[in-house]
């Protein structure tokens, strides 16, 4: 893989991702909007694996921000061998919620990973190997808000993009986890204890099976046994049943690890 690109990386599944692949001696560029964070985390990467850690700040709702992480990623110098889209954004209700908040979530989950996967792909297939893994979640297959809708758009633009990087050397995958425990749901006022234990999964756990199926080639990544068949009877499921399972709970009792967390949460 060489260098990681990862965004949302000072926190969650991110900052996991950033120490499983320095560890295993990649080098890494941290995408965050917290430079002081990314700083720390910089440090404490080159001196535990002793490779080297880019810095790089951005706040992907911003679009010239979007923007000097992809002239990044077109870098030929040092190349970047895998992009993981890894950043989201705490959201509510839609109805009577902040539609800017709905707007920036859009920004950071949809519109960035596009513009970075073109980047990335464009530049990987040059060389002719590579690897995007885009995080997706199970809530894909609901009907949580625009949340859910985003993440549907994230598992099916990669699938499409796989499709259409095969026979390149470039592969990408889609990784669709269930709820994980990681700072962003304390960040986000999320009740613990509303939840049953077995709902949850190790961040450890989940990046290593992601990163074991982007090694395969896998296109849809969905780590632990009983989500991938909670996914698979959510997928066979009647739309409508789907639609009322999905109106019994609030959209964020269904929200993954994310790097961006709206001021309110």
């Amino acid at each position: 893989m060489g260098t990681a690109l990862i965004t949302g990386a000072s926190a969650g599944l991110g900052l996991e991702f950033a120490w499983q692949l320095a560890t295993a001696r990649h080098d890494v560029v941290l995408v965050a909007r917290d430079e002081q964070r990314l700083q720390r985390l910089a440090g404490q990467l080159n001196a535990a694996a002793g490779v080297r850690a880019e810095v790089l700040p951005a706040d992907l709702s911003v679009r010239a921000d979007v923007e000097r992480v992809a002239d990044r990623l077109r870098e030929g110098e040092r190349p970047v061998g895998l992009l993981v889209n890894n950043a989201g954004h705490g959201i509510g209700r839609f109805v009577q919620g902040d539609l800017a908040a709905h707007e920036t979530a859009l920004d950071v989950m949809v519109r960035a990973v596009m513009v970075l996967s073109h980047a990335a792909a464009g530049a990987m297939v040059e060389r002719g190997r590579g690897a995007i893994l885009n995080v997706s979640s199970v809530a894909a297959l609901t009907a949580g808000g625009t949340y859910s809708a985003a993440k549907a758009w994230v598992r099916v633009f990669t699938e499409a993009l796989a499709v259409e990087l095969k026979g390149t050397g470039v592969t990408a995958t889609a990784l669709c986890p269930g709820l994980v425990h990681t700072e962003f749901h304390e960040r986000a006022g999320l009740d613990y204890d509303a939840l049953p234990e077995l709902a949850w999964l190790n961040a450890e756990q989940v990046v290593a099976a992601a990163l074991a199926d982007v090694r395969r080639g896998s296109v849809i990544s969905t780590p632990s046994l009983r989500y991938a068949i909670a996914s698979e009877v959510v997928r066979l499921l009647p739309r409508a049943a789907v639609r009322a399972l999905s109106g019994e709970r609030r959209l964020r009792d269904v929200e993954v690890d994310a790097d961006e967390v709206p001021a309110d949460a």
